[in-house]
Parts: C-alpha cells; structure tokens; sequence
C-alpha cells in the first residue's frame, strides 16, 4: 500500500498512559498522532489503559505492535488490539501468531478495503468476520474476543464514507464499551 510521504513523518509509535498496566494497540492506517500525540478523543481513555498507536505510514509501527504482543506472558496485563478497514487482515494475523497474546481484537469496517457505501457497512463487516471464521474461531479459542467494535452508518455523527476514522468519538465510545471502561 503506497504511503503519502506526509503521513509518513512522525514516529511510528505514540505511546501514553501507564506502560505496565493494561494496553491497546492502535493499527491506525491514516497515520494520525504524526506530532508525537494521540489523537484528542482517545486522550482520556489514556487515563485508563497505556495506549499505543501504531502509525503504518511512518514504517516499523506493525514491528512494534508485533513485538509488544510477542513479548506478553501469562498473568501480564491485558491487551486490546484495535484495526480498521484496510488492516484488519493483518491484524487477524498478528494476533494469530501469538495466541492468548491478546485478550480482544477490535475491528472497525473491516470490509472497507474496497468501495463500500456507509449504510452497506454494517452488514458488509459481518460477512467479513464470516469469511475469515476460521481464524475468528482459532482466536476465540485462544482466549481473544473477537467483534467489530464499530461500523460506518448513514448517521449525521458520521459524515465520512468507510471506513469509520480511528479517532472519531464514536469508535472511542466501541472501545470504550468493549473493554467494560464505560
């Protein structure tokens, strides 16, 4: 996938929060947090869970979100993994190569890897999760809930096709609820 030099700048990690408690691991396509700083709405949530923003288009965030899952042992905190669209499939695969690694993985839009029109989304990302069952169903086994967390909608909240930003307060709000903070 072709970068654009700009979301490419910046580092490829943004951490905040306490590092040795609970984490979640960010996949973030677009690159957001360029200026070494999350993103506003997922600020708070910081409070709460160290969090890790992975930013591909700056090269080594996927390294780094690899080795954070590889080095997790039993009885450490829990991780979270969070991917939208056009990384779900990786992180499907990061998170098969270190089974029981993560507690959930977080999907937002998966099928958004092609066209897909907002209202389509919702029903799009089931099929999605239905295709890739048997890895879902390896997962699940190994101890990682697996689930969209949030899909794009014809909402006024929305106002941008699929898939979902990482940043929008409604994907926040998901992964909020998914990890019981709410």
């Amino acid at each position: 996938m072709p970068t654009e030099p700009a979301r490419s700048e910046g580092p490829s990690v943004v951490t905040a929060g306490d590092l040795s408690g609970p984490k979640v691991v960010v996949l973030d396509p677009a690159g957001a947090g360029k200026h070494d700083e999350l993103p506003a709405t997922w600020r708070p949530l910081a409070e709460q869970r160290a969090v890790f923003w992975c930013r591909v288009p700056a090269g080594g965030a996927l390294t780094e979100a690899d080795d954070l899952l590889g080095d997790a042992g039993p009885g450490d905190p829990e991780i979270a993994v969070v991917a939208s669209g056009p990384f779900a499939a990786e992180a499907l695969q990061l998170v098969e190569r270190h089974p029981g690694a993560a507690t959930h993985l977080l999907l937002v839009d998966p099928a958004s890897d092609a066209f897909l029109a907002a209202g389509d989304a919702a029903q799009a990302n089931e099929a999605w999760l239905a295709e890739h069952d048997d890895v879902v169903a390896k997962l699940r086994e190994a101890g990682t809930e697996v689930r969209i967390a949030a899909s794009s909608s014809d909402s006024l909240d929305d106002r941008v096709p699929p898939p979902l930003p990482l940043g929008h307060p409604s994907v926040v709000t998901a992964v909020r609820s998914a990890l019981g903070l709410d």
